[in-house]
């Protein structure tokens, strides 16, 4: 014991224990316990005081050493309890060990209190060759470590955010290292305890980082966490607890395809009754606040989602040796689902009924679903518009584009129809035997069926199904037509985008034809700009929404455009397209697995760039004919992307010779365009609608028939083994170089623009803007004095996307101007921040900051003084907005002026704001313009000049070289403030 104690204090040099302690120990027990513990002889003496008035006597009346103990534990644990009840402290946050870390933490790196620590490690960091046993600690924005070892210290602090790569490595030497790369150096970490757990964290907090960078969104810690269970590792904090819980329930979110706000509450193993193959199939059982979800441990054997909306009785049946403790839940539309081998079965209903309150409390008006389900019937009068064209309604199209535009055969019999009936039946069939709707099994042989071709007449039922827009809509009544009403007439610029793209949505369907689909088009595309501003309206959305208004009504397309946009393509449509970037470098790494014959001579060609970004971003709808990419949808919707890459190497396997022959990427891209054109769908029965590339390329002989249906079967058959957690895995590891390669691109952009204005060279330029950025960042996630998301709008030119406020800006004077001077430096940082804020709104951006960095620094001497002047001509400190919207001057330095001078400096002070903005907008043409001439500076009155003064002494003041110059500025001044006096 004594070994270990002391290495752990040679390994970790702060690990000190309280020198005074009283210990309990049994007199046949080697266990001790720590009842109290003080800093100081005079603290301990006071705890064993108490123990003796309140604890000795009581335990002369227990007889044997067992009760004493209890006694003595319980009483001690009880006291604890008391004190946390007093104090308001919660018993299942951080705890004390963690405490001592954090505190170590804080300490050791300087982080200021806001910086929240997630967890720590024990590893080895690799500085050179020579390994350093020490800590890794985690926190939100950063990754540090920490080791003290026979006198020599070692500290490390990375930023998440400019991690450019995180691996896991192997080597021979060590079978588990984390390769930790920023834009300037690696790193190695070794020896972990548990590597999985802290790579997994990793991920997280990089991933949290590059979301930062992206959206600009500071990071939230979610305060209603499931409760701690007993058995939780106590070493765990509850940050990391939440962050384990997010994790969590994003995998869960995933894999049953639920809304974005869906928070797993636990899951537990239990088997479940199939009455279609009668058997119980093991799996495990999902709970979460508004649905119960299911899947074997097979994969894809059998899953099944059950909204809590739709249940409508718990109960639990009768265990027997058979059915060891079953659970049944029934539901609206008579479907009984029968659960067993349930651990903790009570726990489980106390918890469901706990959330079916819930759910049955939130009053919404009960839509009737299923009438979604009913497809329009044939006999219908074509004629008959399915439209509310009245004025007082919002006009929405209550009915599928398709239906309304289906040209029906004249023949009685068509062999194509004939197929298509057939697998409508097929469909029937299925319902019957495994339920429709939401809660229906869904099973290998769904899937079979999907790979089939979905019936025309079923596509929109089913995507909605298969996509779980169904879920958001149903808890969702009234919204979409809500957003059409606010959204109608109001103009910005998507919707000038969307009006430019909507006559090029599918302008060979007749549906798009004419103003009905156009209008619904418009309408649906709007509304999602309004409902979510930063994504707003991106090219391809255009394409994709139309063929979902084809086939599903208009609400309907709202909300499978959601499900695409926010769940199924992450991050696909906002303005740089970084989730088809991100998915590109994935498609190019499983090309590089699959098809490595091909892949050099792509990377030469630089084809795999070119083609992903259409392919994916439209669902092959842009490239292929329309009636085959729409099976590609329907897979898609079923399966997820894994479906558009497996068809994206299959397309490529398909073409390898060919491609291999090409000498540029334009012949490559002929070669996949023509592949692509002869995808057929033989089974469709829609008239054929000539496809844009085989219209521009008629003159060459036409290429054989590719059977869509054989290409996505053939995909499967090759490239099937791609897993959804390994494109997760894939999709993080190129997020991370997407993400920072858009950082370098938009800081070579800024520099680029805003050398030739300045006196300082590209590679200042560059060091300045990593400092800029860093300080705008460190307030987005330490909160300065205004909020980030005010600050950083990604849609502005790069040069005004970060800005910094006063005190940030404080910070920087200190650390980079010359002129700053001791306690004087934060009132003349607050003058140049107020002239160099060119529009008021109290923050600066990078051109600003560096336009008064040159002058400070490169200006030749008039300029220097000149911008001395400027600074002291504006209202002392910067306008401050007050409470009636109108600006406050600061007065604080006029105790000392004159009668004469007060009454002066006041009247100007009236006028001054609007003075202000037009010498402003004066000196920044002037800017422009590099005039130097300084007559049309205005003058300063007395006041303004005693500060300008002020200012020159503590310049001086403080230099022991400058003295005589501080001497001369003082003369020199009070001359000149006489001789004015005299004037008067």
């Amino acid at each position: 014991g004594l070994l270990v104690g002391t290495l752990d204090v040679v390994l970790d040099s702060s690990a000190r224990v309280a020198p005074y302690r009283i210990l309990y120990q049994a007199p046949d027990s080697l266990v001790y316990w720590t009842i109290a513990c003080g800093c100081s002889r005079k603290e301990i003496t006071e705890h064993w005081e108490w123990l003796e008035q309140n604890l000795l006597q009581t335990l002369s009346i227990f007889e044997n050493e067992n009760d004493i103990n209890t006694f003595v534990r319980g009483k001690i644990q009880g006291i604890i309890a008391e004190y946390n009840k007093i104090n308001g402290i919660k018993e299942d946050d951080d705890t004390e060990k963690f405490k001592e870390a954090i505190v170590k933490f804080h300490k050791l790196f300087g982080m200021p209190e806001e910086e929240k620590l997630v967890n720590y490690y024990s590893c080895s960091y690799w500085k050179g060759k020579v390994p350093r046993q020490g800590w890794v600690y985690l926190s939100i924005n950063h990754l540090c470590f920490y080791s003290f070892l026979m006198g020599r210290e070692a500290k490390l602090v990375i930023r998440w955010v400019d991690i450019t790569q995180l691996e896991k490595n192997a080597t021979l030497l060590f079978p588990d290292m984390i390769k930790v790369s920023t834009r300037s150096s690696e790193h190695f970490f070794s020896v972990f305890l548990n590597i999985s757990e802290t790579f997994k964290l990793m991920e997280q907090l990089a991933n949290i980082a590059m979301r930062q960078l992206l959206d600009n969104e500071g990071f939230e810690q979610d305060r209603s966490l499931p409760k701690l269970k007993k058995k939780s590792p106590k070493k765990v904090s509850a940050l990391k607890r939440d962050l384990d819980a997010r994790a969590k329930s994003e995998r869960y979110r995933a894999l049953f395809r639920l809304p974005k706000d869906e928070k797993l509450d636990g899951h537990t193993d239990c088997t479940l009754w199939t009455p279609f193959n009668k058997m119980h199939i093991l799996g495990q059982m999902f709970v979460s606040t508004n649905y119960i979800c299911f899947t074997s441990k097979e994969e894809n054997l059998c899953s099944l989602i059950i909204p809590l909306r739709e249940v409508t009785i718990v109960e639990k049946a009768d265990s027997s040796s058979v059915l060891p403790s079953p659970l049944s839940i029934s539901t609206k539309n008579r479907m009984t689902f029968l659960f067993a081998n349930l651990k903790d079965r009570d726990f489980l209903v106390q918890r469901i009924s706990d959330f079916l309150q819930q759910t049955t409390s939130k009053i919404y008006l009960e839509r009737n679903i299923s009438g979604s389900y009913i497809s329009s019937d044939d006999s219908e009068s074509e004629g008959e518009r399915q439209f509310n064209l009245n004025d007082n309604g919002i006009p929405t199209a209550t009915q599928a584009l398709m239906t309304m535009y289906r040209r029906r055969s004249p023949e009685e019999f068509n062999p194509k129809l004939a197929k298509e009936f057939l697998k409508e039946q097929a469909w029937k069939i299925h319902f019957a035997e495994y339920g429709q709707g939401v809660c229906m099994y869904r099973t290998e042989k769904t899937r079979d069926l999907v790979l089939k071709g979905i019936p025309e007449s079923m596509r929109g039922e089913l995507w909605l199904l298969f996509s779980g827009a169904i879920n958001e809509m149903a808890t969702h009544p009234g919204y979409y037509e809500d957003l059409v009403e606010r959204s109608m007439g109001k103009y910005n610029l998507a919707t000038e985008e969307i009006e430019r793209d909507l006559h090029r949505s599918l302008p060979e369907h007749p549906a798009f034809q004419n103003e009905m689909g156009i209008a619904a088009l418009r309408r649906v595309l709007t509304a999602y700009a309004f409902r979510n501003p930063s994504i707003g309206y991106c090219q391809a959305m255009n394409i994709v929404t139309s063929v979902l208004l084809l086939y599903a009504k208009e609400e309907e397309a709202f909300w499978l455009l959601v499900a695409l946009c926010e769940r199924m393509l992450p991050d696909y449509y906002n303005t740089r397209v970084v989730g088809a970037l991100v998915d590109q470098g994935v498609f190019e790494e499983l090309a590089r697995d699959y098809i490595p014959q091909l892949y050099d001579c792509m990377q030469d060609l630089g084809v795999i760039s070119t083609i992903s970004l259409s392919w994916f971003l439209t669902l092959f709808l842009s490239v292929m004919p329309f009636e085959s990419a729409v099976v590609v949808v329907d897979c898609f919707f079923c399966e997820g992307i894994k479906v558009i890459f497996q068809l994206a190497l299959a397309v490529l396997e398909a073409n390898v010779d060919k491609l291999l022959n090409c000498k540029d990427d334009g012949e490559a891209m002929t070669v996949l365009g023509r592949y692509l054109d002869s995808v057929t769908n033989k089974d469709s029965t829609l008239p054929p609608i000539p496809h844009l590339h085989s219209l521009l390329s008629d003159d060459v002989e036409p290429y054989p028939e590719v059977d869509i249906f054989r290409l996505i079967r053939s995909s499967y058959e090759k490239f099937g083994s791609i897993r959804a957690d390994l494109i997760e895995q894939m999709r993080f590891k190129q997020r991370l170089k997407v993400i920072q390669t858009l950082e370098d691109t938009t800081k070579r952009n800024v520099v680029r623009t805003i050398v030739t204005e300045t006196s300082f060279t590209i590679d200042e330029l560059e060091e300045l803007y990593a400092l800029f950025k860093a300080e705008h960042l460190t307030s987005c996630y330490w909160g300065g004095s205004s909020a980030a998301l005010e600050r950083h709008d990604p849609s502005l030119p790069y040069l005004e996307q970060y800005r910094i406020d006063l005190e940030q800006f404080k910070g920087m004077f200190r650390l980079l101007f010359p002129w700053a001077c001791g306690a004087h430096s934060d009132t003349l940082a607050a003058r140049l921040f107020r002239l160099l804020d060119e529009n008021g709104d109290l923050l600066i951006n990078f051109r600003e900051f560096v336009w008064g960095l040159s002058a400070a620094c490169h200006g030749d001497l008039t300029e220097k003084l000149k911008l001395l002047y400027k600074m002291h001509v504006l209202p002392v400190t910067p306008l401050v907005p007050c409470e009636n919207g109108k600006q406050s001057i600061n007065l604080r330095f006029l105790h000392g002026l004159s009668p004469a001078s007060l009454r002066n400096l006041l009247t100007t002070g009236k006028k001054s704001s609007q003075e202000n903005r037009n010498y402003l907008r004066m000196w920044s043409q002037e800017n422009k313009s590099k005039a130097k001439n300084t007559k049309d500076l205005p003058k300063l009155n007395q006041g303004q000049f005693i500060e300008l003064c002020k200012t020159m002494y503590n310049m001086f003041s403080e230099d022991p070289n400058e003295q005589d110059l501080y001497h001369a500025t003082a003369a020199v001044t009070s001359l000149l403030l006489e001789i004015g006096e005299v004037g008067k």
